[in-house]
C-alpha cells in the first residue's frame, strides 16, 4: 500500500491573515485545557481528605489553604468559576453554568472560536459583508440570547432556511460551539468543549444538550443485504473500468435508494481487487426499514457501528470474496461515515485487507482505521453542513489527521442541498479539484481496470422477511386443468380490489339462482342483493391479470333462514359460510382463463380490461374501445375503516354438487356508503355478461355500498366439491 500520503487542502482563496488567525486559536486551545486541568486539581486538592483532615490539626494554615484555592476556583481574577473534576467539581460547574458563571478556560475558547470565524471570513468575505450573518455571529459570541434568536429569526425569514444555513455553512459549527460554551445550559457543556478543543465528536446537541447517542440508539438492527438485480435502464449507465469519478458515478446511478453497489476490477498487475460504494441518505420517513433512512445517517455519524456498515458488511459477505483480499471502501454523505465505520471495524479487517477509504460529503473527522495502513482520503464542500455534523468545519484549526489525505475547498455554489449532492461533488472533483482527483486516482491505480463483476444489493435494518410470509408461504403444486396446468394455490403480492353491493329485483335474482340450485338471495328492504367484484393482480404467481365477477349474494347454503347472515358477510373468506353464486366471469389474460375451472369452478370469458383505483376514485371497463361491455366509475366519497375479507363464490359442478371457491385476503379496506359510482352496460352487446346484468337491471344503477383496497394481499386455492345442500 506504500507510504501515507500527505495531507492536502485545496480551496478558498487562503485570505491575508487566515493562517495566523487559525494558529492563533490552536494555541488558545491548548491554553484553555491547560487552565481546566488547573480548575481540576484545584477542585481535586479542595476536596482531598488529606488535607481536610489536617484542618484540626493546623487550623490557621489548612484555612488559608482552603481560601487560596476557594479564591482561584471562584474569583473572576484567577481562573473564574471555574471548579471542575469528580462529582462535587462537576455538579458545582453545572450550578454555576446554570447561575450565568464563566471560568477563564471558556472565556479562552471562546475567544479560540472567534478568532476561528475571523479566519474563515478571512476565506469567505462575503460572511463579513452580510450584514444579518454579522449580527447574528456577533449576537451568539456576545452571549446575548435574545438578540442571537431575534437575528436568527430574520434571517430565516429573509432568506429561507435552505439559503441562510447554506451561507452560515462554514462557520456553523463554530457558532453552535460558542452559543453552547456561553449559554446557561449545562447539559451542552461537554459537547461546546469537544468542539472547541477538536478532541472528540459531539456527544449532544449543541443547542439542546440532548444526548446524540441516545437518539443514535432509536437505529437498531443488526444489518443485512439482499442481492438485487438493477434495472437495464442502471445497470447500462455503470462504469465498466476503475476510477474515482466512475465509483462516484456508480454511486450516483443507484442514488439514495436504499441500495449500494461492490464492483471486482482486475487491475493492472492482473490481480482482481473489490470496490464497496456506498450512497448517502434515503430519502423518507426518519426510520424506514433501511440503514440509509435518517436515522441510519445519524447513526453511522455519531456510532463506531450502525446498521448500515453491519449492512455493508453482510453484502461483503454475501459477494464471496476470498479470505485476505484488497477492498476499497468509498462512500458519500452517511455512505461516507458507514464505510469508515467499516474500516474501524477489527474484525471486518481481520478477514479482509481494507486498502483505500474515501468518503465524500462525510462527517468523519473522528473515526479511525483499524488498519494503520488504510490509505484515507476525504473530500468536502465548505459550504455543505452534513460534514461539520461531526463539530470539525471550515473553521477547524486542528491537524486531526495528518496521514490523510484531506480536501477541504469552495466553489461558486453555495446552495444546500445542492452543494452536497454527489452529483454536484462528481462535478467539482472533474472540472474543479484536478489536482485532488489525479493525486486519489493515482492511490487508486492497483483499482484502475476493467470491471469483472458487479453485484448490486438492497439494504435493511434487520433482515427482512421471505416475499409473502407468513401468508403466502405456503406449499405450492401443479394441477392440470382444461386449459393446461396451473401452479397452486395462485398467490398475489400485491394488488387492488374493488366489490360494489347493488339492490335488484328479487325476481330476476331468482331467475339466476335457479340454475344454481343455491338460494334463495340476501335481501336488503325487500331488494335481492348483487355483487360487482373487480380485481387487479399487480404480482401474482401467474402473471399481471385483472378479473371482474358478478354472483348474487346468498346467505349460508345449508341454513338459509339463519338470523347471522350479516355477522357471516362480516368473516373472513375461510370462515364465512355465505358467498355469492357466480353468474358470470372476465379475465384479460389467458392464463387466468385458464385457470378459471380449477379456482371459481367454472369458465371465465376474455376480454381487455381496465382497473384504476386511485385518489377516491374508480374505474373499471370491460371490453375494448369498439366493444365496451360495462364500465363501472366515479367518486367513492366518504369512508369507514374496514378489513378486506376476500371473497367466497358457489357454483353448481357438472355432476350436480356446489363448488366453492375461497379467495383469503389481508389487506385493509375502505367500506363507502352511498358512493357516487354508476355501473354503465352496453345496451347493444351480445355478451352473456351484460345479458345478465340488463336483466338485473343493474344499466346505469348506483351501488348501495363499495368495499375498496388498494394494497392487498390473496391466496386462491382450488374449488372444494360440497354436497348439495
Amino acid at each position: 500500500m506504500g507510504e501515507p500520503a500527505r495531507s492536502g487542502v485545496v480551496g478558498g482563496d487562503g485570505g491575508v491573515g487566515a493562517g495566523p488567525l487559525r494558529d492563533a486559536a490552536r494555541e488558545l486551545v491548548d491554553i484553555g485545557i491547560a487552565i481546566r486541568q488547573a480548575g481540576v486539581n484545584a477542585t481535586a486538592a479542595l476536596t482531598d481528605g488529606a488535607l481536610l483532615g489536617a484542618l484540626p490539626y493546623a487550623p490557621s494554615a489548612g484555612g488559608l489553604a482552603h481560601r487560596a484555592l476557594l479564591r482561584a476556583l471562584t474569583d473572576g481574577r484567577g481562573l473564574g468559576y471555574a471548579p471542575a473534576g469528580g462529582r462535587l467539581g462537576t455538579l458545582a460547574a453545572k450550578l454555576g453554568a446554570l447561575a450565568g458563571q464563566e471560568s477563564l478556560a471558556i472565556r479562552v475558547l471562546a475567544t479560540s472560536l472567534r478568532l476561528r470565524i475571523a479566519a474563515v471570513a478571512a476565506d469567505h468575505p462575503e460572511l463579513t459583508h452580510d450584514p444579518m450573518i454579522v449580527r447574528l455571529v456577533e449576537a451568539a459570541a456576545a452571549d446575548r440570547d435574545l438578540e442571537a434568536v431575534r437575528a436568527l429569526r430574520a434571517l430565516l425569514k429573509d432568506r429561507g432556511a435552505v439559503r441562510a444555513l447554506s451561507q452560515l455553512a462554514p462557520v456553523f459549527g463554530e457558532v453552535l460551539a460558542l452559543r453552547a460554551l456561553l449559554d446557561e445550559n449545562p447539559l451542552n457543556d461537554d459537547t461546546a468543549w469537544l468542539i472547541a478543543t477538536g478532541t472528540g465528536f459531539a456527544t449532544a446537541d449543541p443547542i439542546t444538550g440532548m444526548s446524540n447517542r441516545a437518539v443514535a440508539a432509536l437505529d437498531a438492527g443488526a444489518g443485512a443485504a439482499r442481492r438485487i438485480d438493477l434495472p437495464a435502464a442502471e445497470s447500462a449507465r455503470l462504469s465498466t473500468a476503475g476510477s474515482l469519478l466512475g465509483y462516484l458515478r456508480n454511486i450516483s446511478v443507484v442514488g439514495t435508494t436504499g441500495r449500494m453497489v461492490i464492483q471486482s476490477v482486475e487491475g493492472p498487475d492482473g490481480v482482481v481487487r473489490h470496490v464497496v460504494q456506498a450512497p448517502g441518505m434515503r430519502a423518507g420517513r426518519p426510520d424506514l426499514d433501511s440503514p440509509q433512512d435518517l436515522l441510519g445517517a445519524f447513526s453511522s455519524a455519531v456510532l463506531d457501528s450502525s446498521p448500515y456498515s453491519r449492512a455493508l458488511a453482510e453484502a461483503v459477505a454475501d459477494y464471496g470474496l476470498p479470505p485476505g483480499a484488497e477492498v476499497a471502501l468509498i462512500g458519500h454523505s452517511a455512505g461516507g461515515a458507514a464505510i469508515m465505520n467499516l474500516a474501524q471495524d477489527t474484525g471486518f479487517c481481520a478477514r479482509h485487507t481494507v486498502t483505500h477509504a474515501i468518503a465524500v460529503g462525510s462527517p468523519v473527522d473522528f473515526k479511525r482505521p483499524a488498519d494503520p495502513r488504510t490509505w484515507v482520503a476525504s473530500v468536502t464542500n465548505q459550504h455543505d453542513i452534513v460534514p461539520t455534523l461531526d463539530g470539525q468545519g471550515a473553521g477547524n484549526c486542528f491537524d486531526l489527521h495528518p496521514d490523510w489525505y484531506v480536501v477541504d475547498y469552495s466553489d461558486s455554489t453555495h446552495l444546500f442541498p445542492l452543494c452536497h449532492s454527489i452529483d454536484h461533488y462528481i462535478a467539482n472533483i472533474a472540472d474543479d479539484l484536478p489536482e485532488a482527483r489525479d493525486h486519489i486516482d493515482a492511490r487508486l491505480a492497483p483499482y484502475r481496470g476493467p470491471v469483472v463483476r458487479t453485484q448490486a444489493y438492497r439494504l435493511f435494518d434487520r433482515a427482512p422477511y421471505p416475499d409473502g410470509f407468513p401468508f403466502l408461504t405456503v406449499p405450492t403444486r401443479s394441477v392440470d386443468g382444461p386449459g393446461g396446468t396451473v401452479e397452486l394455490p395462485i398467490r398475489c403480492h400485491d394488488g387492488g380490489a374493488v366489490t360494489a353491493y347493488f339492490a335488484v329485483d328479487p325476481a330476476a335474482a331468482a331467475r339466476l339462482l335457479a340454475g344454481a340450485g343455491l338460494g334463495p338471495a340476501v335481501r336488503v328492504a325487500g331488494r335481492a342483493l348483487v355483487a360487482v367484484h373487480a380485481a387487479w393482480g399487480r404480482r401474482t404467481s401467474m402473471g399481471d391479470h385483472r378479473e371482474m365477477h358478478v354472483g348474487v349474494v346468498v346467505p349460508d347454503p345449508w341454513r338459509p333462514g339463519s338470523p347471522h347472515v350479516w355477522l357471516d358477510l362480516l368473516r373472513g373468506a375461510d370462515r364465512r359460510v355465505g358467498g355469492c353464486v357466480l353468474t358470470g366471469s372476465v379475465v384479460d389474460v389467458p392464463a387466468a382463463q385458464a385457470a378459471a375451472p380449477l379456482v371459481w369452478g367454472a369458465e371465465a370469458h376474455l376480454a381487455p380490461m381496465e382497473f384504476r383505483l386511485i385518489g377516491g376514485s374508480v374505474r373499471v371497463s370491460v371490453g375494448g374501445p369498439g366493444d365496451r361491455l360495462l364500465t363501472l366509475g366515479g367518486r367513492l366519497g366518504p369512508w369507514l375503516p374496514a378489513r378486506d375479507g376476500g371473497l367466497v363464490g358457489y357454483t353448481r359442478g357438472t355432476a350436480g354438487d356446489t363448488l366453492r371457491s375461497c379467495v383469503r385476503s389481508r389487506g385493509r379496506s375502505r367500506l363507502h356508503l352511498l358512493p357516487r359510482v354508476r355501473l354503465a352496460v352496453s345496451p347493444r352487446s351480445a355478451h352473456p355478461l351484460a345479458h345478465r346484468l340488463r336483466d338485473l337491471g343493474l344499466n346505469g344503477a348506483r351501488p348501495l355500498l363499495c368495499l375498496a383496497t388498494t394494497r392487498r394481499r390473496t391466496l386462491q386455492d382450488a374449488v372444494v366439491p360440497l354436497p348439495a345442500p
